[in-house]
């Protein structure tokens, strides 16, 4: 995944040096924008950027009330409040910010974690929250293409 946005970067970047440094900005921040939606989008579907479900939520020896087991996995996390898209002149970035980017990365490399302050440990599947599909790079490649057209 990443040779093919090293590929992309490799044959983009001499047509964005073209543009005015504010001009890349904006348009940095318009893809991470759409890339923070899109992802947000994917969350909801609770789908891997590859298209394949998440991990489900471990079974309980017994039914627990409430609506949070009943409720779709990150809800909130996904929310433009956490989930941040960022543009800057040489990168776009999305990511998690505030003290849900450790419960993002824990899900995300599904690693060990405390479900409570002094509860129990339990190793969470991996989730990746954050990631990008084919549609991913097809849709930046084109907002690229179109700016770029429009530039020159």
């Amino acid at each position: 995944m990443s040779d093919d946005l090293d590929a992309l970067e490799d044959w983009i970047g001499p047509l964005i040096e073209r543009l005015q440094p504010a001009e890349r900005r904006k348009l940095a921040r318009d893809i991470a924008q759409v890339l923070r939606k899109r992802q947000a989008a994917r969350i909801k579907r609770q789908e891997n950027p590859d298209g394949s479900p998440f991990a489900p939520r471990k079974p309980q020896a017994r039914e627990q009330a409430g609506a949070i087991r009943r409720g779709v996995m990150f809800a909130k996390i996904r929310q433009a409040k956490y989930l941040k898209g960022r543009g800057q002149a040489d990168a776009a970035t999305v990511g998690f910010a505030g003290r849900v980017a450790r419960i993002a990365r824990v899900h995300q490399y599904g690693l060990r974690d405390n479900v409570d302050r002094n509860g129990p440990w339990h190793d969470y599947p991996e989730r990746r929250l954050l990631g990008y599909s084919d549609a991913d790079r097809a849709v930046v490649r084109d907002m690229i293409l179109e700016r770029i057209g429009g530039a020159l």
